[in-house]
């Protein structure tokens, strides 16, 4: 039977034993920084998403992940002094590889003390997110062309409804073929737009089924 792995009690044996930990992980780049800013350890993940190996940035300066105009801007220094005071400073942004690309980041810099309380240095973690980044402005910028798309129409009533039945979006169209203005619709129920006879037979509840958005064309 194996012997449970026993515990660190030391300080160089805790550091030993992180550095064991995360020297293999590949998802992310972690590392260490004195309290000035300046890299200390480098693991395999730091070296995937960034490009450098150990022995080209250690003892760099973590600014050269940043722009050139950002690293200029005294930003880097606000982050390091948030982090010191508040334990943790976290953002997404646009960080620079070896190589000059650019990609989208998700980071979380730690402040790291003695057991006196004194700063010692800072844990940075790092996720290259570029990927869903990417997809997002994707998405958004489809919903866009979609939106000026649908503002365009004048002769169709589109908008879009909630999972409950009621108004969302609105368009000229539909503004001009049922009579009501954004700032009147949005937020009511569809059943608007039913006779009362309609209503009491339940018809706006059968329509539910249709999937938005709801498109009207009128009646010539």
């Amino acid at each position: 039977m194996k012997k449970p792995t026993r515990a660190p009690t030391t300080l160089a044996e805790a550091q030993e034993h992180f550095r064991l930990l995360v020297s293999g992980v590949r998802e992310h780049a972690i590392f260490l920084m004195d309290p000035k800013g300046y890299i200390q350890t480098w693991n395999a993940g730091a070296e995937i998403i960034k490009g450098y190996k150990a022995h080209e940035i250690i003892g760099q300066h973590f600014s050269k992940f940043y722009p050139p105009e950002v690293a200029a801007s005294g930003k880097l220094e606000r982050e390091l002094a948030i982090a010191a005071d508040e334990g943790h400073y976290r953002e997404e942004g646009w960080r620079v590889r070896k190589d000059g690309s650019l990609f989208w980041a998700s980071v979380t810099i730690s402040a790291v003390r003695d057991e006196a309380g004194q700063l010692t240095g800072y844990l940075k973690i790092t996720r290259d997110l570029t990927d869903k980044k990417r997809a997002e402005d994707a998405l958004k910028e489809s919903e866009e062309k979609f939106r000026l798309m649908v503002e365009a129409v004048k002769d169709y009533a589109v908008f879009m409804l909630d999972p409950k039945g009621r108004i969302a979006s609105w368009n000229p169209g539909a503004e001009r073929i049922k009579g009501y203005s954004a700032a009147e619709i949005l937020g009511e129920h569809f059943s608007i737009f039913y006779t009362h006879e309609d209503q009491v037979r339940g018809r706006p509840v059968e329509c539910d089924v249709v999937k938005p958005p709801f498109v009207e064309a009128k009646t010539r």
